[in-house]
Order: structure tokens, then sequence, then C-alpha cells
């Protein structure tokens, strides 16, 4: 009999991660390396972690995320959607915890392009009279 397996999609900035969860012990693996290798920061992995704490199901499933793009903040906030996301897949109960705590809402924030003839999205190079 093959062990069920929950999937789902989490998104942030230029990050997407591709969560699937297990039953098992709490174990999360990121891009096939160990989660605490690959997010060194404790912040990143509390804000990964905030889902779980949430429902109250830390260490009752095994979590592989394979996740791309972005930087290190971006990809974890993608991977707490994605896990936030598993998680109303496995119990829909849960949904309305994770909604009333922003959990299930993708952070729509995206970087500013640069326009052309400044120096950036909003800052102008220094006027000069003469």
């Amino acid at each position: 009999m093959a062990s069920i397996k929950y999937n789902a999609t989490g998104r942030r900035k230029r990050s997407t991660a591709r969560v699937t969860m297990l039953p098992g012990k709490g174990k999360i693996t990121v891009n096939n390396r160990e989660f605490e290798n690959y997010f060194p920061r404790e912040t990143l992995r509390m804000i990964i972690k905030q889902p779980l704490q949430v429902t109250g199901m830390i260490g009752r499933y095994d979590i592989l995320v394979n996740v791309d793009g972005g930087g290190l903040s971006g990809q974890a906030g993608a991977v707490r959607h994605g896990i936030a996301r598993a998680l109303v897949t496995v119990d829909a109960d849960m949904k309305t915890k994770l909604r009333k705590e922003g959990l299930l809402t993708r952070d729509p924030r995206e970087v500013e392009r640069k326009k052309f003839g400044q120096k950036g999205a909003r800052a102008r190079f220094q006027f000069s009279k003469r």
C-alpha cells in the first residue's frame, strides 16, 4: 500500500516552492539538503515552521521541498506558503486557523522595475544646475 502524499505549491517574490508532505517524524528536506543547512538563519527556519506550529502538526509529517528562484528570504516565504496549503489538503478544518494567521494569502509584493534615465525604480540621478 502506498503512503498518502499531499502536494502543494507556494510562492513569494520570485521564488516557487513545490512541497510534498508524507506521514513521518517531522524531517524537513529542502532541495535534497537538510533544512538546517539550507536555511542557516534561525529567523528563516521560524518562518517555515510557522504553519506547523499554528496547527500543532510539528513532528507528524516529513516534508520534502523543491524550491527555485529568488533569494533565501523569498524562498523561506514560498516554503511557508506551500506548507500552509499542503496542510489544508490534509485537513480542511485547518483552513480557518491558517487564514486567520495570514498564512494562506500569497504575499503580492514584488520588486519594482528600474526605470530608464533613472538610478533605480524611484531613485533619480542627482540633479546639477551647473
